[in-house]
């Protein structure tokens, strides 16, 4: 029979099986493992992978993780919809807790994605970043469930979204076609949002100061609306205005959440939503900084250096209206419809700086200012029903739905009447005057359709043995005009199937194994001006899995092979014909292999702890190394440990996140040699304290990079680079009532 979901319990005391032991020791490594290593003219913003985004939808209550003081969750549904716990779930699930984003004063998506483990992050300039997961670019994210997509490119501030809306982030690592349809066999990260639980006023308020001016305000509030505590509204507001540790950087983030959750009776809740995001920054970089001088050295140069004008602005508005309708029948069956809607839109003022500088004069620089508006707006309805039937005497779930996701962009570009002389970059200040700006033209405009219809079960073949097995059914399409042409994409009836095994070991760990094939249509040209086909392929994954302490602590360690063809592939020294766009090829028998390793959870009561370790290699049939911008090897760790005694108020944590050497294939553009720009292997060392004054006052401290190490944020995109923060520090002052 399927266990039960486990309680929330203060952790038993209770011994170490051998198999719980020998999770604990492949684990142990990681903490005591010490901080390794410190041993052309553009027509457009440079297009990074388009990525989708999604959201959860399933109608059981939800398993907020805010107020539990965990750093895991009882609960996830990010990989199929079925409630289950992370041990049931047979691929790899990391979750960043409400408790760790607040420990760690994660600020974005961004920052909770750079410390979730198996994740790396690339940071190419004010506004746009990439994940990625087992060599591969992540292109599923999930804001509640609801499938979505952006584009780093052409981005409107999506990945500088502000965690204070969220409850926790949901990372399922792998193949997720069965819930997010296209994408890679990356991850598929899960934003979820909070919601109005509270019958009683209840809130919080944050004020921080911080590194380079950097002051923030946060208000979250939820309160019932009538007498029963059956309609309650929650409202979340944040603010912040800051300087940054690049010259004449700086951006105020305003950011408004309001939710109503309704009790419709005992078994049904409808949930009224909508959020804004204002992002108005200064100085906006638009790429990095010359990897070369004129001589065809390496330049080096301080991380506060940039490329950006003093009138430059990569502005973007984020607004979202969602509905919810939940109902829950006598049966067990539950079913659930979910309405989203969604606008971005980007007004982009930039400069983009290119070319390599002699070492002395700073003279070869050119410039190409632009101005560009964008507009996103997406549209989905989603349709779910679960419930558990009989079937031979045993008790088995099914879930199964229909949704729609579509989704309208537009870009238009101004080109600047008149360029100005670069001159002297060793003096850039960034007073460049701003151009006047031409007409308005298109850049790009397109219309993205996806439906899709899903079903998964998952069966209890015996006490210790339970198969999930399911498939979507996926139709896919996108229309699109650019300025030198147009294009068209038309995927049907495309099947998704997911299969997955769990075996009881015992009354603490389990084994499984799961399969999924790939898909994914892909906007890549190659050096003819050809689109590449669809990237194509099949997932396997298999471990072993812990759950102790009636599941406030998990640990798992799972081997995976990813076989792809079509996989994109920069194609070094071309570009796409009558473009500044770089040409890509397909890599044909893709292979990605590795290990994972995770600890994540409650140590003792007061004790929290993530770990986490990730080895890969990705190989073409050749046996050549492909993206390998990606870090082969990761380890992030965070532990927080709460005082006793008379240091029973006070809380100190602390951990470190390491990658291994990276690097990108380039020409050098003036010797036109073939190079690699690495980032060696590098650890950031993170310290936190925080301070209980009273019963609902506390006082924090962060330190990030605490040995101010100097490291790149990317480098080789369009033979650019860019650095990474140096060490900072975040004073926040925390009222909770």
């Amino acid at each position: 029979m399927p266990r039960s979901v486990p309680p929330t319990t203060k952790p038993p005391t209770q011994p170490l099986t051998p198999l719980a032991l020998a999770l604990t020791l492949i684990c142990t490594p990681i903490l005591a493992t010490p901080a390794l290593a410190q041993s052309t003219t553009p027509e457009a913003p440079r297009i990074l992978q388009p990525v989708t985004v999604s959201a959860d939808t399933t109608a059981a209550p939800d398993p907020a993780t805010e107020g539990t003081g965990s750093y895991t969750t009882l609960v996830t549904r990010s990989a199929t919809r079925l409630d289950l716990s992370i041990r049931d779930t047979p691929q790899s699930v990391s979750v960043i807790t409400r408790e760790r984003i607040d420990d760690q004063a994660l600020q974005s998506i961004t920052d909770v994605v750079a410390n979730a483990t198996g994740v790396s992050t690339r940071v190419y300039d004010s506004a746009r970043s990439s994940f990625a997961a087992r060599g591969f670019d992540i292109t599923n994210l999930q804001i509640d469930g609801i499938p979505t997509t952006w584009s780093a490119g052409w981005s409107a501030g999506e990945t500088q979204t502000d965690t204070a809306i969220y409850d926790r982030v949901e990372i399922v690592r792998g193949a997720t076609g069965l819930m997010t349809g296209a994408g890679n066999p990356s991850a598929a990260i899960n934003l979820v949002r909070k919601h109005a639980d509270s019958k009683e006023f209840t809130g919080a308020v944050t004020l921080g100061a911080g590194s380079w001016d950097n002051y923030l305000g946060t208000v979250d509030l939820t309160t019932p609306l009538n007498a029963s505590g059956s309609v309650r509204a929650r409202v979340v507001g944040s603010l912040q205005d800051q300087d940054s540790y690049v010259d004449l950087a700086h951006n105020r983030k305003e950011t408004l959440y309001g939710v109503v959750d309704v009790d419709l009776g005992e078994r049904s809740r409808l949930s009224l939503g909508a959020s804004r995001q204002d992002n108005d920054p200064d100085a906006s970089q638009w790429g990095g900084l010359p990897a070369w001088y004129a001589d065809g050295t390496r330049a080096d140069w301080r991380r506060s250096s940039t490329t950006a004008a003093r009138w430059a602005s990569w502005a973007s508005t984020h607004r979202t209206h969602f509905a919810k309708l939940e109902h829950q029948f006598d049966s067990g069956w539950k079913a659930e419809l979910m309405l989203n809607h969604g606008e971005n839109e980007g007004d982009l003022k930039l400069l983009y700086l290119y070319g390599v500088p002699d070492r002395s004069t700073g003279l070869g620089m050119g410039a190409s200012p632009a101005r560009y508006a964008v507009s996103r707006k997406q549209d989905d309805i989603g349709v779910h029903a679960s419930g558990p039937f009989e079937l031979f005497g045993r008790s088995h779930e099914l879930a199964f739905g229909l949704m729609r996701s579509e989704q309208d962009f537009d870009a238009t570009r101004r080109a600047a009447l008149g360029v100005s002389a670069v001159g002297n970059f060793n003096l850039w200040d960034g007073s460049y005057a701003e151009p006047a700006w031409g007409a308005e033209s298109l850049s790009e405009a397109f219309e993205t359709v996806e439906e899709a219809a899903y079903a998964v079960a998952r069966i209890n073949v015996a006490d210790p043995l339970r198969f999930i097995v399911g498939g979507r059914v996926s139709n896919w399409s996108k229309d699109g005009r650019t300025s030198t042409g147009s294009y068209a994409f038309d995927h049907k009836g495309v099947v998704t199937p997911y299969a997955g095994l769990i075996y009881d070991i015992d009354e603490r760990h389990s084994a499984y194994a799961s399969y999924t094939d790939i898909f994914n249509p892909q906007n890549y040209r190659d050096r003819n001006g050809d689109y590449l086909d669809p990237l194509t392929g099949k997932s396997y994954e298999a471990g072993v899995k812990g759950e102790y302490f009636g599941g406030r602590l998990n640990a798992s360690l799972a081997v995976f092979r990813i076989e792809q063809d079509n996989l994109a592939q920069t194609d070094a020294g071309y570009l796409v014909p009558g473009t500044s766009n770089q040409a890509y090829y397909a890599a044909q028998g893709t292979t990605s292999e590795g290990y994972e390793i995770e600890l994540a959870g409650e140590l003792a009561p007061g004790w929290n702890l993530t770990a986490g370790w990730t080895q890969f290699e990705a190989r073409d049939e050749d046996g050549d190394a492909v993206n390998t911008n990606h870090p082969r090897r990761m380890l992030k760790v965070f532990t927080t440990r709460r005082m006793s005694g008379e240091w029973e108020k006070l809380t100190v944590g602390g951990g470190f996140n390491w990658e291994g050497e990276n690097y990108t294939a380039v020409t050098n553009p003036v010797t036109g040699a073939a190079e690699k720009l690495k980032q060696r292997p590098y650890a950031l060392v993170n310290l936190m304290v925080r301070y209980q004054i009273s019963k609902g006052v506390s006082a924090q401290l962060n330190i990030n990079n605490l040995f101010d190490k100097k490291y790149f944020s990317q480098i080789g995109f369009y033979n650019q680079l860019a650095y990474g923060a140096p060490r900072n520090a975040l004073v926040t002052l925390k009222y909770q009532f």
